[in-house]
């Protein structure tokens, strides 16, 4: 089994919205997926409860836990068979982040284009860095147009960190995928949101090993 953290001291970046995207194209591509929401606020948890109408089979299990059980989780879902873990975790909680990124194979650091976004990173990127995690940051909320995107992106490369080369783009099916308990590419399968996150999944196995390119489920 391997492991995915998204981490980020900041809120409003959306950790969860990938968390979920990501465990549902894995189980899209054939993958079991088990989700462990560490978020007090349990917005994984919550759109889990709201998921419906899902187009494909979904072997996707998702459960809330203290970060204090996240070791005995893993090795639960690891002995069930499970092929990837997602690690959900909440803004502003240094202790949670801590014990997330020590025990992942990869972590995302989700970050907007704005500059306090950028600033509140680099606390994400010391973690990593200490714990010698493969990681990469991911931009979010890229705006149609613009320099923010540009301007992030030479910022990222100016503090020597790995910067995800998948953009995450500001779109709708998104926000309406998290209102009804779904993933963007079932809210819209040959959208741009899709495309973002197959590219992102893709980036992200090439790290971690966990990518089932093909044998997708068709519901």
């Amino acid at each position: 089994m391997k492991t995915l953290a998204i981490v980020s001291q900041k809120g409003g970046v959306g950790k969860t919205t990938l968390a979920t995207a990501l465990a549902v194209e894995a189980v899209r591509r054939g993958q079991s997926v088990v989700i462990i929401d560490l978020d007090p606020q349990a917005s994984a948890s919550f759109w889990k409860d709201t998921r419906q109408e899902t187009l494909f089979e979904d072997p996707l299990a998702i459960t809330a836990v203290p970060a204090s059980r996240l070791a005995h989780v893993l090795a639960a879902a690891e002995n069930a068979g499970c092929d990837l873990a997602v690690i959900d975790t909440p803004p502003f909680s240094k202790d949670i982040a801590y014990e997330a990124t020590q025990r992942a194979d990869f972590v995302l650091i989700p970050t907007r284009p704005a500059v306090l976004d950028v600033m509140a990173m680099t606390r994400s990127l010391d973690l990593v860095k200490h714990y010698e995690r493969p990681y990469a940051v991911a931009i979010t909320f890229c705006p149609h147009q613009g320099r923010e995107v540009e301007d992030t992106e030479r910022a990222i490369r100016e503090l020597e960190a790995n910067l995800c080369p998948v953009r995450i783009g500001s779109r709708i099916a998104y926000s309406r995928a998290q209102q009804t308990g779904r993933a963007a590419q079932e809210i819209d399968p040959g959208g741009k949101a899709a495309q973002e996150i197959a590219g992102l999944y893709d980036y992200m196995g090439i790290h971690i090993g966990a990518v089932a390119q093909e044998g997708v489920k068709n519901g």
